[in-house]
């Protein structure tokens, strides 16, 4: 399992760099399927999808204070993510972890 882990730390940590880096690990992933890699690469797809979800209906408030919360909302997602990804480990974001990892499971 720590091989594993190793092997796929560098296509994990590359899926956090913005919604191209998601693409990016996801081609990475495909010849040779790392659960770990998976792991993240299917958290920080819906990290991302859910900012571009929700981010239009925010911003038809035009509000600062509700914009700015959707930002440090996401950000704290990430910032969860990436730090479990750079320690080794696979935990789940959390309130939609384990719907990301339900809902793009055919991804990788």
């Amino acid at each position: 399992m720590k091989n594993n882990i190793e092997e796929g730390k560098n296509i994990a940590i590359v899926s956090h760099i913005t919604i191209i880096g998601t693409i990016i690990a996801i081609i990475m992933n495909n010849d040779k399927k790392n659960a770990f890699a998976s792991f993240h690469i299917r958290q920080t797809l819906g990290i991302f999808l859910l900012f571009f979800a929700l981010g239009y209906p925010v911003g038809l408030f035009d509000d600062w204070m509700i914009s700015s919360s959707l930002y440090i909302f996401i950000f704290i997602l990430w910032s969860y993510s990436f730090v479990s990804a750079l320690q080794g480990q696979t935990n789940m974001i959390p309130l939609l972890g384990g719907f990301f990892q339900k809902f793009f499971k055919n991804v990788t």
